[in-house]
């Protein structure tokens, strides 16, 4: 996965300046403070959030239990994207767990540029690949390894901002309980 993330920073560096201006044109910086939401559950995902400060998670509620599914990062684009490629209502929330600062673009600006922007086109193309592959990675973790592996990866994947992580999300993010992440946490 890291080769095909030097693609996309390959690609990005290598816009030349009318895209890049264009992006620029349709980027808009926006803040969110601890636990507002970018996206609510029922609304349609209209735009993706390109996290630049902070963090973020996704989770959807089953049997009025907040069930985190993601944590995302700086560097890390946060999108419901069912909702988003579908134009459907989101099944899940955005919300964020620190103060967090995007760079936010609509969806229908993003496509309309792409038509004049062939790079943009191949942008897509590989950023669905890698969140294609960053999800068969997680499911692939998910259901072979331990809770104490899932632990020790997400510390090392993550070690400056899982201090800023309630444990309760981390614990739905790793399918396990808040005992037994207690537990692991101990034996760490």
């Amino acid at each position: 996965m890291n080769e095909h993330l030097k693609k996309i920073n390959a690609l990005i560096d290598g816009f030349d300046a009318e895209t890049d201006l264009a992006l620029q044109a349709i980027s808009k910086t926006k803040k969110y403070k601890k636990g507002e939401f970018l996206l609510s559950q029922g609304q349609v995902c209209k735009s993706s959030f390109w996290i630049e400060e902070g963090i973020t998670r996704k989770y959807y509620m089953n049997e009025k239990k907040e069930v985190t599914t993601e944590l995302l990062f700086k560097h890390d684009l946060a999108v419901a994207f069912s909702s988003y490629v579908s134009n459907q209502p989101s099944r899940e929330f955005i919300q964020a767990i620190t103060d967090v600062t995007v760079s936010c673009m609509d969806k229908k600006a993003f496509q309309y540029l792409k038509v004049n922007h062939p790079q943009l086109i191949q942008l897509d193309l590989l950023m669905t690949e890698y969140y294609t592959m960053w999800l068969e990675k997680r499911l692939f973790e998910f259901h072979t390894l331990s809770a104490k592996e899932k632990y020790k990866l997400l510390l090392k994947e993550q070690p400056d901002f899982i201090r800023n992580i309630p444990l309760t999300y981390i614990a739905s993010y790793l399918g396990i309980s808040l005992e037994t992440l207690s537990r692991v946490r101990t034996k760490i």
